[in-house]
């Protein structure tokens, strides 16, 4: 079973300020195990449920789109949502309007974060630089082996 996890942070636990935009909001290291056989890309999403919208009380903001990493890497660096992908890797935009990870940063309250790791059966087409979450759930759509999710929480500092 496809399993994702951080040294920076256990499952339900804080996500150290580093990685969130109370510091210098690198992404935190990841690595997985137990990739399914026959896995043929990785995609992971990195989304916050919590986050408050008049417009939408329901609506998860994004904070890193990342897909067609090879099936041979078992694990991201500390930082390397901050920079451009390597491995054949694309991202789609955060909720920010940006390419890469936006860190935590919720007005108010302790939110939560999913880093969720989808193994493919396919490399997906190229989704464009302008792809967002809606554009990566279509293209992944009948071609996902097995999932993993690891949660972490954040409430700035000060914060009710």
């Amino acid at each position: 079973m496809l399993r994702i996890t951080s040294t920076a942070f256990a499952p339900d636990e804080p996500i150290p300020a580093r990685f969130t935009c109370d510091g210098p909001g690198l992404s935190p290291p990841l690595a997985w195990t137990s990739v399914p056989e026959g896995a043929r890309s990785l995609a992971l999403i990195v989304d916050d449920p919590d986050a408050p919208d008049p417009a939408a009380p329901r609506r998860t903001w994004v904070h890193w789109l990342l897909y067609n990493l090879p099936p041979s890497v078992a694990s991201l660096a500390e930082g390397a949502g901050n920079a451009p992908p390597a491995a054949g890797a694309r991202e789609g935009l955060n909720d920010s309007d940006e390419l890469g990870y936006g860190g935590p940063c919720p007005p108010i309250g302790r939110h939560r974060y999913y880093f969720r790791l989808y193994a493919l059966d396919t490399v997906l087409a190229d989704l464009g630089d302008k792809a967002r979450r809606s554009h990566l759930d279509a293209a992944m759509e009948g071609h996902v082996l097995g999932s993993a999710v690891l949660m972490g929480t954040y409430a700035r500092p000060g914060s009710p």
